[in-house]
């Protein structure tokens, strides 16, 4: 942190125009791709403004005033993803959960796809809902994919989507930087409109460099990368992220007192929503449960209950621990 390899500099003093710092950024560039063999027709971007900047910059780079766009809405961010694009062109909501408070992915046969879409959108984990995507659905268009709360968790298939992007602060590293992976053939587009900072062209033939971008969050980034690598890579990764997830939903599933309020088929490896027979007992459960040192699992005020969120960094141990406390509530309470 006060010295880089000697340099007597920071990463967070450094010029990104710096060797040192260009070197930084080429390995973690080099890393990601190793990790989720990205092909080499895509552009591997490291940009700042958060997943909710490219709810705009995804239509400003792909399509023209009035283009129709598909969407799927599986839950609160889907939702911001919609409502944002509408400023841009014109969505069309494939299918939708609302009426079911997004407990699940709308089966393929309720979609209404357009026939000229430019794209189709999806949120492949849901953080507030818990509901994720087990597969990539079939399309004729590009599909453009926020992965920000999943990107990492598990191998994936790059080269079945058009454009995949993801906020870093879930399993990549700290929040102030974005990545995003685009075919190049979607490059070059952008709107006349479009802001600088947000035309892909521009900021791939700069190397994400066309303004400064978050120097130390891309370093830090680049040491998580190496870290999943010594973890055995994505297929390791999603061994240990399942070994969690199941012994959550386990004990869920053989309780009559915590409920699950997903459906099976879409369950989150990531974010595990759960319910207590009755909501006068959160409170209790929450401060239990904080004074074990188990933190954040307050659900979500749309959703109630409770939500852990097991990301990659946390450890089968911190699951267990919720788990004991979890039978001990309900034996207490039950």
């Amino acid at each position: 942190m006060l010295d880089y390899q000697g340099s007597g500099m920071s990463v967070m003093e450094m010029s990104h125009r710096s060797a040192e710092f260009v070197e930084i950024a080429a390995h973690a560039e080099a890393d990601l791709r190793e990790l989720m063999q990205v092909p080499d027709d895509y552009h591997v971007l490291f940009l700042q403004g958060g997943a909710t900047t490219q709810f705009a910059a995804i239509p400003l780079n792909l399509t023209r005033p009035g283009d129709p766009v598909d969407y799927l809405d599986t839950g609160s961010w889907s939702k911001k993803a919609i409502k944002e694009a509408g400023k841009y062109c014109s969505v069309n909501v494939v299918a939708s959960s609302a009426d079911s408070n997004y407990d699940r992915v709308p089966a393929a046969d309720q979609w209404q796809l357009s026939a000229d879409a430019r794209y189709l959108h999806l949120c492949s984990n849901e953080t507030i809902g818990g509901v994720q995507f087990n597969q990539v659905p079939e399309s004729a268009v590009p599909v453009v994919a926020d992965m920000s709360s999943d990107i990492l968790s598990r191998p994936v298939d790059v080269s079945a989507y058009g454009l995949i992007y993801a906020g870093a602060q879930k399993n990549i590293g700290p929040a102030g930087l974005t990545v995003v992976i685009v075919r190049k053939e979607l490059c070059g587009r952008a709107r006349g409109e479009t802001p600088t900072p947000l035309d892909y062209a521009v900021q791939a033939e700069a190397d994400s460099m066309s303004n400064t971008p978050p120097t130390y969050a891309w370093y830090l980034a680049g040491l998580v990368f190496k870290w999943v690598k010594e973890q055995g890579g994505l297929a390791g990764i999603q061994a240990r992220n399942q070994a969690k997830a199941d012994s959550l939903y386990t004990l869920i599933d053989g309780s009559n007192f915590y409920h699950s309020p997903v459906e099976s088929a879409n369950r989150s490896m990531m974010n595990v929503p759960f319910t207590l027979p009755d909501a006068s007992l959160d409170k209790e459960f929450l401060a239990g449960a904080e004074a074990r040192g188990l933190m954040n699992l307050k659900g979500h005020r749309s959703v109630g209950g409770m939500r852990a969120s097991i990301y990659n960094a946390v450890p089968q141990t911190a699951v267990d621990a919720l788990t004991g406390y979890m039978r001990e509530f309900e034996r207490e309470r039950g």
